[in-house]
């Protein structure tokens, strides 16, 4: 598989605070890549600056073949990248269907496979509250909507940020279920949550990072047999 996106000798900086420390990141059309390590350890920082979230990035970012690192979120977002929040960010005063609209647009190379309709059927759920403002949710309804909405823009990867925190357990398995739909479509995503033995199950790749740096890149099995490193840098 080709490189989709190559990361190399990434570091982010809060003031003077360093977070991200000469990382390096790979990922082919259409992985799924688990993105996991301890609270902390740079997890977030990375997928915000990735998005152009972060004021102070160093270092090469390379999507699609276009360097980005630097460019504005918002072309960033049209380049083919999404981003599926921590605390979801949807507009509360807006309907389901409102939220998932305002994002609809073709992708990069022009294709236009997730819609509307394609929403609702992979989401009955939303359908069914179409009409409902986005404060009216449940937080699985909530987790539906912003992965929804990502996928409304037809993007080539997408950033998850916590996929199923919080989420009662039939609710969390359902957006597993989801990432395995999405993995199915070619669309490539860089998923960072807690439950990583079941992220494990989708996952092309695991990588780990400690302090801003990755300290394993490899099969998620790989990284299961290595009880030592699970406990060092998961606790698990």
């Amino acid at each position: 598989m080709s490189a989709l996106l190559a990361v190399t000798r990434l570091e982010a900086f809060y003031g003077a605070s360093q977070v991200l420390h000469g990382l390096d990141l790979s990922v082919a059309r259409g992985e799924q890549v688990a993105l996991i390590g301890r609270n902390g350890m740079g997890k977030t920082t990375l997928l915000r600056s990735l998005m152009g979230l972060v004021g102070d990035c160093r270092g090469e970012i390379d999507f699609a073949g276009r360097n980005i690192r630097g460019a504005a979120p918002e072309d960033i977002a049209r380049a083919g990248l999404a981003l599926v929040p921590e605390g979801r960010g949807i507009f509360g005063s807006l309907t389901v269907e409102e939220n998932l609209t305002m994002a609809a647009r073709a992708g990069r190379d022009g294709r236009q496979a997730w819609t509307l309709t394609r929403i609702y059927q992979l989401f009955p759920r939303l359908r069914e509250r179409r009409g409902n403002g986005g404060h009216q949710l449940s937080g699985g309804e909530q987790q539906m909507l912003t992965i929804g909405r990502a996928l409304m823009t037809n993007p080539d990867l997408i950033l998850i940020d916590e996929a199923t925190e919080g989420l009662a357990p039939l609710v969390a398995r359902d957006i597993w279920a989801t990432l395995g739909v999405i993995g199915g479509e070619g669309i490539a995503t860089i998923v960072v949550d807690k439950d990583f033995r079941s992220l494990a199950k989708i996952a092309d790749r695991a990588v780990v990072l400690s302090k801003g740096t990755v300290v394993f890149n490899g099969p998620p099995g790989e990284l299961m047999a290595q009880p030592e490193l699970l406990e060092r840098h998961l606790g698990v």
